[in-house]
Protein backbone atom coordinates (compact mmCIF):
# COMPACT_ATOMS: atom_id res chain seq x y z
CA UNK A 1 0.00 0.00 0.00
CA UNK A 2 1.50 3.38 -0.48
CA UNK A 3 1.76 6.38 1.24
CA UNK A 4 -0.82 8.47 -0.68
CA UNK A 5 -4.62 8.48 1.08
CA UNK A 6 -7.20 8.31 -1.45
CA UNK A 7 -10.31 10.99 0.13
CA UNK A 8 -13.84 10.27 -0.15
CA UNK A 9 -14.86 12.16 -2.64
CA UNK A 10 -17.88 14.65 -1.62
CA UNK A 11 -20.52 12.39 -3.32
CA UNK A 12 -18.50 9.27 -1.31
CA UNK A 13 -18.76 11.14 1.85
CA UNK A 14 -22.55 12.39 1.52
CA UNK A 15 -23.58 8.40 0.88
CA UNK A 16 -20.65 7.00 3.74
CA UNK A 17 -22.44 9.76 6.04
CA UNK A 18 -25.89 9.32 5.09
CA UNK A 19 -25.38 5.23 5.19
CA UNK A 20 -23.84 5.77 9.18
CA UNK A 21 -26.84 8.12 9.90
CA UNK A 22 -29.35 5.41 9.10
CA UNK A 23 -27.60 2.76 10.63
CA UNK A 24 -27.30 4.49 13.77
CA UNK A 25 -30.96 6.23 13.83
CA UNK A 26 -32.67 3.03 12.60
CA UNK A 27 -30.92 0.81 15.08
CA UNK A 28 -31.73 2.89 18.14
CA UNK A 29 -34.80 3.40 17.20
CA UNK A 30 -35.71 -0.71 16.58
CA UNK A 31 -33.94 -0.79 20.17
CA UNK A 32 -36.28 1.34 21.62
CA UNK A 33 -39.00 -0.79 20.33
CA UNK A 34 -38.05 -3.88 21.24
CA UNK A 35 -37.19 -2.78 24.76
CA UNK A 36 -40.62 -1.18 24.62
CA UNK A 37 -43.00 -3.73 23.80
CA UNK A 38 -40.42 -7.21 24.64
CA UNK A 39 -38.18 -6.00 27.29
CA UNK A 40 -35.62 -7.62 24.72
CA UNK A 41 -32.56 -5.48 23.58
CA UNK A 42 -31.92 -5.38 19.67
CA UNK A 43 -28.43 -7.39 20.36
CA UNK A 44 -31.02 -10.21 22.58
CA UNK A 45 -32.83 -10.38 19.37
CA UNK A 46 -30.29 -10.88 17.55
CA UNK A 47 -29.09 -13.46 19.15
CA UNK A 48 -32.32 -15.26 19.25
CA UNK A 49 -32.95 -14.80 15.44
CA UNK A 50 -29.61 -16.49 14.96
CA UNK A 51 -30.81 -19.64 17.25
CA UNK A 52 -34.17 -19.53 16.03
CA UNK A 53 -32.70 -20.10 12.21
CA UNK A 54 -31.64 -23.31 13.54
CA UNK A 55 -33.83 -26.02 13.33
CA UNK A 56 -32.33 -27.41 16.47
CA UNK A 57 -32.23 -23.92 18.19
CA UNK A 58 -28.46 -24.23 19.20
CA UNK A 59 -25.11 -23.07 17.65
CA UNK A 60 -21.57 -23.36 18.87
CA UNK A 61 -20.27 -20.34 20.70
CA UNK A 62 -17.89 -19.67 17.86
CA UNK A 63 -20.48 -19.84 14.88
CA UNK A 64 -22.68 -17.48 16.53
CA UNK A 65 -20.01 -14.79 17.31
CA UNK A 66 -19.43 -15.31 13.26
CA UNK A 67 -22.91 -15.13 12.65
CA UNK A 68 -23.60 -11.83 14.66
CA UNK A 69 -19.46 -10.35 13.91
CA UNK A 70 -19.09 -9.40 17.60
CA UNK A 71 -16.03 -10.23 19.50
CA UNK A 72 -15.68 -13.07 21.49
CA UNK A 73 -15.77 -11.12 24.68
CA UNK A 74 -18.77 -9.36 23.88
CA UNK A 75 -20.65 -12.50 23.42
CA UNK A 76 -19.90 -13.97 26.49
CA UNK A 77 -20.93 -11.18 28.68
CA UNK A 78 -24.14 -10.95 26.16
CA UNK A 79 -24.79 -14.14 26.57
CA UNK A 80 -24.23 -14.59 30.25
CA UNK A 81 -26.67 -11.72 30.61
CA UNK A 82 -29.26 -13.80 28.65
CA UNK A 83 -28.65 -16.77 30.72
CA UNK A 84 -29.40 -14.97 33.70
CA UNK A 85 -33.31 -14.10 32.01
CA UNK A 86 -33.53 -17.57 31.24
CA UNK A 87 -33.40 -17.07 27.37
CA UNK A 88 -30.29 -19.27 26.57
CA UNK A 89 -28.08 -21.69 27.76
CA UNK A 90 -24.94 -22.92 27.46
CA UNK A 91 -24.13 -26.71 27.36
CA UNK A 92 -20.41 -28.16 26.61
CA UNK A 93 -19.47 -29.88 23.07
CA UNK A 94 -18.84 -33.19 23.62
CA UNK A 95 -16.50 -33.51 20.75
CA UNK A 96 -14.08 -30.59 21.38
CA UNK A 97 -14.22 -30.03 25.32
CA UNK A 98 -12.93 -26.21 25.05
CA UNK A 99 -15.96 -25.36 22.90
CA UNK A 100 -20.04 -25.12 23.91
CA UNK A 101 -23.20 -24.94 22.42
CA UNK A 102 -25.60 -21.93 22.94
CA UNK A 103 -29.51 -23.33 23.24
CA UNK A 104 -32.26 -21.48 22.81
CA UNK A 105 -34.44 -22.00 26.21
CA UNK A 106 -38.43 -22.43 25.86
CA UNK A 107 -38.56 -18.74 27.59
CA UNK A 108 -36.09 -17.36 24.62
CA UNK A 109 -38.32 -18.96 22.23
CA UNK A 110 -41.77 -17.61 23.48
CA UNK A 111 -40.18 -13.87 23.68
CA UNK A 112 -39.24 -13.89 20.76
CA UNK A 113 -42.26 -15.25 19.13
CA UNK A 114 -43.82 -12.24 21.21
CA UNK A 115 -41.46 -9.87 19.87
CA UNK A 116 -41.43 -11.03 16.44
CA UNK A 117 -44.78 -8.91 15.13
CA UNK A 118 -44.20 -5.49 16.61
CA UNK A 119 -40.45 -5.90 15.36
CA UNK A 120 -41.44 -6.45 12.40
CA UNK A 121 -43.78 -4.11 12.03
CA UNK A 122 -41.21 -1.18 13.15
CA UNK A 123 -38.72 -2.43 10.50
CA UNK A 124 -41.81 -2.53 7.93
CA UNK A 125 -42.90 0.96 8.85
CA UNK A 126 -38.97 2.93 9.48
CA UNK A 127 -37.52 1.39 6.78
CA UNK A 128 -39.52 -0.76 4.16
CA UNK A 129 -42.64 1.90 3.67
CA UNK A 130 -40.71 4.74 1.90
CA UNK A 131 -39.50 3.21 -0.28
CA UNK A 132 -40.78 1.44 -3.81
CA UNK A 133 -40.29 -1.89 -5.03
CA UNK A 134 -37.65 -0.98 -7.22
CA UNK A 135 -35.19 0.81 -4.31
CA UNK A 136 -36.13 -2.05 -2.19
CA UNK A 137 -34.34 -4.29 -5.34
CA UNK A 138 -31.69 -1.40 -5.18
CA UNK A 139 -30.58 -1.49 -1.76
CA UNK A 140 -30.44 -5.71 -1.73
CA UNK A 141 -28.31 -6.05 -4.79
CA UNK A 142 -26.10 -2.93 -3.04
CA UNK A 143 -26.00 -4.97 0.30
CA UNK A 144 -25.08 -7.94 -1.69
CA UNK A 145 -22.66 -6.22 -3.42
CA UNK A 146 -20.97 -4.93 -0.60
CA UNK A 147 -21.30 -8.09 1.48
CA UNK A 148 -19.40 -9.90 -1.27
CA UNK A 149 -16.57 -7.40 -1.43
CA UNK A 150 -16.12 -7.19 2.29
CA UNK A 151 -15.83 -11.15 2.40
CA UNK A 152 -12.84 -11.25 -0.52
CA UNK A 153 -10.92 -8.24 1.33
CA UNK A 154 -8.47 -9.52 4.03
CA UNK A 155 -9.21 -7.79 7.39
CA UNK A 156 -5.71 -6.22 8.97
CA UNK A 157 -4.18 -7.84 11.69
CA UNK A 158 -4.90 -6.85 15.22
CA UNK A 159 -2.37 -4.83 16.91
Amino acid sequence: MDDVTRWLTDSEQLAWRGYQAVQAQLSARLNRQLQSDSGLSLADYEVLVALTDRPEGRLRVFELAEALQWEQSRLSHHLARMQQRGLVNRKACRDDRRGSYVLLTAAGRRAIEAAAPGHVDAVQRLFFDGLTPQQVELVELLSHRILARLSTEAEPAAP
